[in-house]
């Protein structure tokens, strides 16, 4: 562990760490917006599972408010024309999520249990499971939640801090973050800081 404190710990003094708090506040800024724009932050977030932020970012940038009212087919042909891989199925899943708008805001509003609050949007966000569910929550500003993708898992395998898991059930999925947690706390940073200087460690890039 402590080769991976001591590397972030270098990070921190550099010029990622400006970029890395700068990003953190754009992050709140958006859960300051209207609950359209937070709407679109949770379909990235749906889009995300298997495909690239990048490609997602692009196509977040290129649907924007249509996430809001297009139906399922034509929503469906949208992605497509972006060239997003899974069209059909996150077409369905977001049409589906905007049943729950109002319920998300209330729960945003209200809810002031952290574990609570994420286990009622992966209960009830068809195509939400925990990753995406943290991704969601930390990209409108809340920043206790661990973004475990593929890239993390990689990283911490590779500081041999985890044994590489055949599946991400939720039992290991709050096994790491706790493990994260432990990490965070040495570092003197929240989740949200730690998720993006361990993915500019494995990736060289601040994203979302």
């Amino acid at each position: 562990m402590q080769d991976l404190i001591d590397s972030i710990e270098n990070l921190k003094k550099s010029e990622i760490n400006k970029v890395i708090k700068k990003r953190i506040k754009e992050f709140a800024d958006v859960g300051k917006k209207s609950l359209d724009t937070i709407f679109e932050e949770l379909c990235f977030c749906i889009m995300t599972a298997n495909c690239s932020a990048e490609k997602c970012l692009e196509v977040q940038t290129k649907v924007g408010k249509e996430f809001q009212n297009l139906d399922k087919i034509e929503l469906s042909n949208k992605l497509k024309m972006c060239g997003y891989r899974f069209p059909n199925i996150r077409a369905q899943y977001i049409v589906n999520a905007r049943e729950h708008k109002g319920d998300l805001k209330t729960n945003l509003c209200t809810n002031n249990n952290l574990k609570d609050l994420r286990d009622w949007i992966v209960e009830n966000i068809k195509g939400i499971g925990y990753k995406e569910a943290s991704h969601f929550l930390r990209n409108i500003g809340y920043k206790d939640y661990a973004i475990i993708d593929f890239h993390i898992i990689d990283l911490l395998t590779k500081f041999k801090l985890i044994e590489k898991p055949k599946t991400l059930t939720k039992k290991k999925y709050l096994e790491i973050e706790e493990i994260l947690s432990n990490i965070a706390e040495k570092l003197n940073l929240n989740l949200g800081e730690l998720d993006l200087f361990l993915w500019y460690l494995e990736t060289g890039k601040v994203l979302k």
